[in-house]
C-alpha cells in the first residue's frame, strides 16, 4: 500500500495572511503521506525562492524534497514540487513543459517503492478552461512517450470547478479520477480543485479530504489524499 497526497500550500500564507511554513509541514505531517505533489511551492516573483525554507526541510522528518534541476533557488518548477520518503528511490525527475497562458507547469517523478515501480505527475493547471485542456493533453502525451510501463499517479490542483466536464474528462479514457471531496476554499469547502487520478493498474482503498484546524488556517486549499495498492 503507499498513500499520496497533493496540496496546494500557496506559498506557505494561511488564510490569516501569515507566512508560516512551519505550520504546511505541521499539516504535511497530519496527512502522512509517502509521496505528497506541492502546488505554490515555490515564490512567484525574484529568484523563486522555496516557500518552504530549505532549513526547515533538513530538519524534518523522513520527507525530501525531489531535485529537477532547474537551476532555481525553489524546490519545484514553476511552484510544481514533490516531497517524498526517505525509503523511496527516485528513478527518474524532471519538469515537464505545458502550452500555457500563465506561468504554469508540471512535474514528472519516476520511482521504486519496495520492488514496485511507479511514476506520479504533480500538476498545476491554468484558470483558462481552453488552456486546462491542451495542458492535460500535453501531460498524458508525455507519460506515453515515457520508455518504460508503470503505474502511473497524476495530481494537483486542476482549476477544474465543473465535476464531470472540462479538462477531467481528458483523463477518463486510461484513469480513474479518485473521489476526495472539497478543497476550496478551506474555510468553507465547496470545490473540488484539488484532484488525484490514478491508472487501471492501481486498486483504491481510501481516499478524502485532510480537514482539520490546523488545515483551515495553513492555506485556502485542503490537502487531498489516498491509499493505493498495486
Amino acid at each position: 500500500m503507499i498513500r499520496v497526497a497533493s496540496y496546494n500550500i500557496r506559498k506557505a500564507i494561511g488564510t490569516d495572511r501569515l507566512r508560516r511554513p512551519e505550520r504546511i509541514l505541521s499539516v504535511i505531517d497530519e496527512v502522512g503521506a509517502d509521496i505528497i505533489a506541492l502546488q505554490e511551492a515555490d515564490r512567484r516573483f525574484g529568484a523563486r525562492k522555496s516557500a518552504l525554507p530549505p532549513e526547515l526541510l533538513d530538519n524534518h522528518g523522513e520527507l525530501r524534497p525531489v531535485h529537477f534541476g532547474t537551476g532555481q533557488e525553489g524546490i519545484g518548477w514553476h511552484g510544481n514540487a514533490m516531497l517524498v520518503r526517505s525509503h523511496i528511490k527516485v528513478l527518474e525527475c524532471r519538469p515537464l513543459i505545458i502550452p500555457s497562458l500563465e506561468p504554469r507547469g508540471a512535474v514528472l517523478v519516476e520511482c521504486r517503492v519496495g520492488k514496485q515501480d511507479l511514476r506520479i505527475v504533480g500538476m498545476h493547471l491554468d484558470l483558462s478552461g481552453l488552456w486546462r485542456k491542451r495542458q492535460v493533453r500535453a501531460i498524458l502525451d508525455a507519460v506515453l512517450q515515457r520508455p518504460e510501463k508503470m503505474p502511473t499517479i497524476l495530481m494537483g490542483d486542476l482549476n477544474e470547478w465543473a465535476r464531470h466536464r472540462g479538462c477531467l474528462v481528458e483523463f477518463l479514457h486510461d484513469y480513474r479520477i479518485v473521489f476526495t471531496g472539497p478543497s476550496f476554499h478551506s474555510q468553507r469547502p465547496v470545490a473540488r480543485l484539488d484532484r488525484i487520478m490514478v491508472g487501471q493498474d492501481l486498486r483504491i482503498l481510501r481516499s478524502g479530504t485532510h480537514n482539520t484546524a490546523q488545515a483551515k488556517r495553513a492555506s485556502d486549499h485542503l490537502p487531498v489524499w489516498a491509499e493505493l495498492a498495486f
